[in-house]
């Protein structure tokens, strides 16, 4: 049995240790926020928090959770969370949305361990995102207005 914090609230699984923690969000606690994208880890789109750090869902094995803090885009919290939806909604970012949670969730992480970031640092970020609307001239200045509303 793997036992771990799921945005908050203590949850256990009892499947196949070897089922991708995407799985588990998904189809047992019915957490549909984090998107399968590729099955790989190539395109971002199931990405979470893990102890802090994003992770790639669809390849962490839900045995390797035990004890950790998991937290989706259903439970992400903070100023950092705050200003990335203010400004996301603010110049419009998605088009089909499909890779937003991602999208978001690394930018939250960027914005946690740098707070004012550079062109650099967002492209560093935000490699492993994919956005097949090709929005990324959205995400980046709504990840620098993300970075004024912090700063105040």
């Amino acid at each position: 049995m793997v036992t771990f914090k799921l945005n908050g609230q203590e949850r256990s699984f009892d499947g196949d240790p070897e089922t991708p923690l995407l799985w588990v969000l998904r189809d047992f606690e019915k957490l549909t926020g984090t998107k399968y994208g590729c099955g790989i880890a190539q395109c971002g789109a199931c990405t979470v928090h893990m102890d802090g750090t994003t992770r790639r869902s669809c390849i962490t094995p839900v045995s390797t959770v035990d004890g950790s803090e998991i937290v989706t885009i259903e439970g992400v919290t903070g100023k950092e969370a705050d200003a990335v939806r203010k400004a996301w909604v603010a110049i419009d970012v998605p088009q089909c949305g499909y890779c937003q949670s991602g999208q978001i969730m690394s930018a939250v992480s960027l914005l946690q361990m740098t707070p004012k970031p550079t062109d650099a640092d967002i492209d560093g970020a935000m490699a492993g995102n994919i956005c097949r609307c090709a929005t990324y001239h959205r995400i980046r200045q709504a990840i620098h207005d993300a970075a004024d509303i912090l700063e105040g």
